[in-house]
């Protein structure tokens, strides 16, 4: 199942499968289809696994062993990718809260993310290549601009799977946080990034805009009561 919480214009989209270690089946796409749905008015956006076990752990083959022709398997790909591509195109902040491992197309779901951060103990990986196949819901696209083009045929080629350590150096996880208190370090991150000013800075950081567009989106900020509000306590501060 998928779950979905909605709190302070943070919207949290939780897989909670854990007989199939919160793999991804077609009934699962059409939960994570509708929670998008209903997350679209958030300001930012966080997916994330039940549990320390799994972030998720790719598609479940248990279930997606029923789908034999090359049209199916392209459909199921493509219903996949497109969901993959909502969540990297959600106007806000997005967070990839990764508690547990994220294995093949767990991997591709993580980098659909803005961020990703990670407990101390996961590991992460497209290992897609040990089943003979390839990443096919948009990861090696993402994969390629985060880490470069060659590191990314490295990794996906292989296989290779990878500590949250080498993660973090080499680019692929943004933050790495004890596995103590993990649950609730992500959650602060997150909701501190569900503000208008963050909506504000995705656009800046992920797109070139216009010299005139970027300082219209400052300028509306500025005129805002939160940003006086925030302005007079440092002004009281100095006085």
């Amino acid at each position: 199942m998928v779950e979905l919480e909605l709190q302070d214009g943070l919207a949290v989209v939780t897989i909670d499968r854990p007989h199939a270690r919160n793999a991804i089946d077609l009934a699962t796409m059409g939960e994570l289809e509708k929670a998008l749905d209903v997350a679209e008015g958030a300001t930012a956006l966080a997916v994330t696994g039940a549990g320390e076990k799994a972030f998720v752990s790719g598609g479940d083959l248990k279930e997606l062993a029923r789908l034999r022709t090359e049209d199916e398997a392209a459909g199921m790909a493509l219903r996949m990718r497109a969901l993959c591509d909502r969540i990297a195109a959600f106007p806000g902040p997005v967070v990839a809260a990764l508690g547990g491992h994220a294995l093949g197309g767990g991997a591709e779901v993580a980098v659909a993310a803005d961020i990703r951060i990670a407990a101390e103990d996961i590991r992460i990986g497209f290992n897609q290549t040990k089943l003979a196949i390839v990443p096919a819901w948009g990861g090696a696209e993402r994969l390629a601009r985060l880490v470069g083009p060659g590191r990314a045929l490295l990794l996906a080629g292989t296989g290779r799977v990878l500590d949250a350590a080498e993660s973090e150096r080499l680019g692929l996880v943004d933050l790495v946080l004890p596995r103590a208190g993990f649950a609730g370090a992500w959650r602060e991150v997150a909701r501190a990034l569900a503000t208008a000013q963050g909506r504000e800075i995705k656009n800046l950081t992920t797109r070139t805009r216009p010299p005139r567009e970027a300082a219209a989106a400052f300028a509306r900020l500025w005129v805002s009561e939160e940003h006086w509000e925030a302005a007079e306590k440092v002004m009281s501060r100095g006085k």
